[in-house]
């Protein structure tokens, strides 16, 4: 929802803070992506701090925006109105309160709250004008955009600046989706048609994006010979990873219109044509196909894993679903092809993003947006991670639909015997045959499927979306091979010719 709608949890606190423990690798996450979270926890009883080792405060502190404490019930608007106004403004992050269980009874009527709505920032105009300066002389000028500008419910500004500019766009894993990506001027994520424009710009704004280089993520390579803006709400993401020449610092939807405008009154009304540029990405575009369209289109057994993913392309509406990986080789290789065409219709995950977190996100979006199709896409190491959910699916009759990529290995990366590609160390798991995890969904209350034949991807993904449609979760164990081929990303230095 873009932060339009707060996500709220509560969580054993207090004396024995087993919620705390539980939940500290999801704030965490929150903390790292920007998401804005609250979260509820009793507070450790007066008196009683002595006898407890753990230190609520303490241990979540660098995990979160900011921790209240609720110790009296005239402070509950206050800590409130805190709470939100960090929880909607800047950069959004997780929020905790703590509210200790003897305070009494709250009162509404003699203490009441007044909502806050949040407050956004816009950049000096004099840097608009300088960057925009800078930006039409360019060479090979590209956009390098981040989960911010869904945070700036941004998306339609960055269409109409990159048309506007014909520059080229790059989005992170978290921003993935953010602009469509059949679109003449989208060159993806990662792999050789990503990383040979990042690798030829001269001129680089990224807009909500910190550049943080990571192994989720490109670094900017030989940054000293470029031109970089930054643009964001975060003015602790200036200068940090490389030098900015120019940075704006404001909401992302209204750095763009600023950016909009200020290119309108600097070449008088025009719009840049480029058809050469084009050109350029189209044939990059033909050329990256070449790699992978053999293994979309593959009908070779196990199943191999880019097979899966091709025909799910095929089999949901685009324009009208949610589908996210997990961590892992299925983050990889989903963020190397899969086409998204609509805001959030690809969920990409950043740095600390734990297994099995997929079928959350999954089941969020599908609260969210009821009338959609979501499908989380996992390995056979999330589904140990997601499992012990299913049971509330089924419960709760939330119609998602889990996409097993059984390839009978954990951990896809390092030396070892995977073979082509990355050549990664893996352990084997349980074959099959032991350990078959669709009827083990099956007999916890969902539609599940074992496919084993290429061309029954298709009718297996189309059964299992109506049983979503009516309200059944429905698990898809794909049996695959290990394939662990994917787009790399850009490390830092010049350019490899």
């Amino acid at each position: 929802t873009d932060g339009k709608r707060i996500g709220v949890c509560t969580i054993l606190g207090g004396m024995n803070p087993t919620g705390l423990q539980m939940a500290y690798g999801a704030l965490m996450q929150a903390f790292e992506d920007g998401a804005p979270v609250l979260c509820l926890c009793d507070a450790v009883p007066p008196g009683t701090s002595n006898n407890i080792q753990n230190d609520i405060i303490s241990s979540l502190r660098n995990v979160t925006k900011w921790i209240g404490h609720i110790d009296q019930p005239q402070r509950v608007p206050d800590v409130m109105r805190r709470a939100f106004t960090y929880l909607r403004t800047g950069r959004r992050g997780p929020v905790l309160i703590m509210v200790t269980r003897s305070l009494g009874e709250y009162d509404d009527e003699e203490h009441p709250y007044t909502p806050v709505k949040g407050w956004r920032s816009a950049p000096d105009p004099d840097d608009v004008k300088a960057v925009v300066k800078a930006l039409l002389g360019a060479r090979r000028p590209l956009l390098f955009v981040g989960e911010g500008v869904f945070y700036g419910q941004a998306t339609a500004e960055l269409r109409q600046f990159a048309e506007l500019t014909q520059m080229p766009v790059l989005t992170t894993l978290k921003g993935k989706s953010a602009f469509p990506e059949n679109h003449p001027l989208s060159v993806g994520v990662r792999g050789e048609l990503a990383n040979h424009f990042l690798q030829s710009c001269d001129f680089l704004l990224a807009i909500g994006a910190s550049l943080f280089p990571s192994p989720f993520s490109h670094a900017i390579p030989d940054a000293r010979h470029k031109t970089i803006v930054q643009c964001g709400v975060d003015e602790t993401d200036i200068n940090r990873s490389c030098k900015a020449d120019y940075a704006l610092i404001g909401d992302a939807a209204l750095t763009l219109q600023a950016l909009i405008a200020e290119v309108d009154r600097q070449t008088g009304g025009g719009v840049r044509t480029n058809p050469e540029l084009l050109a350029e990405i189209k044939a990059a575009r033909e050329q990256f196909m070449a790699t992978y369209r053999p293994l979309l289109e593959s009908n070779d057994k196990p199943i191999n894993p880019y097979r899966v993913f091709g025909d799910l392309m095929k089999a949901i509406d685009r324009t009208n679903s949610f589908v996210t990986p997990d961590s892992g080789n299925t983050r990889d290789q989903t963020s190397t092809i899969f086409e998204s065409l609509i805001p959030h219709g690809f969920m990409g995950w950043g740095n600390l993003t734990t297994l099995g977190y997929g079928l959350a996100a999954a089941v969020a979006a599908k609260l969210a947006y009821p009338q959609r199709q979501c499908v989380n896409i996992t390995g056979d190491a999330g589904v140990a991670y997601m499992i012990g959910s299913f049971e509330a699916l089924v419960r709760y009759k939330i119609g998602v639909t889990t996409i097993h990529i059984n390839n009978g290995g954990f951990g896809g990366y390092g030396p070892g015997f995977w073979g082509k590609g990355h050549s990664p160390y893996t352990y084997a798991v349980s074959d099959h045959a032991v350990a078959d995890m669709s009827k083990a969904a099956a007999a916890i209350g969902y539609y599940a499927e074992d496919v084993t034949e290429p061309d029954q991807i298709i009718p297996a993904l189309q059964r299992a979306f109506a049983e979503n449609a009516r309200g059944h979760p429905a698990y898809l164990e794909f049996i695959c091979s290990q394939y662990p081929v994917y787009g790399s990303w850009v490390t830092e230095g010049p350019p490899v010719h």
